[in-house]
């Protein structure tokens, strides 16, 4: 399988640190958070269950800009293999 090498830029990881932090943030919204940050650094890539929770999210109205943020920077890291 084709690796990805990128990583969560400084931008969307100070968005994830932000939605992590927020009492007002959704589950869906910290868990995408928490992907996004275990990218910043290193050779992690997004599983396929995070893949299919930030395709949902991108493809849903009810979610906030935000969020899609962070779900369209986790898809980018996502496995080209799958």
């Amino acid at each position: 399988m084709a690796k990805n090498t990128k990583q969560t830029s400084a931008r969307i990881a100070t968005l994830a640190a932000e939605t992590l932090q927020s009492d007002r943030a959704s589950q869906v919204a910290k868990s995408l958070a928490a992907s996004a940050l275990a990218q910043r650094n290193g050779a992690k890539q997004t599983g396929a269950e995070m893949e299919d929770l930030a395709a949902r999210v991108l493809a849903s109205s009810r979610y906030a800009d935000e969020t899609k943020e962070l779900a369209a920077s986790v898809l980018a890291q996502s496995n080209k293999g799958r």
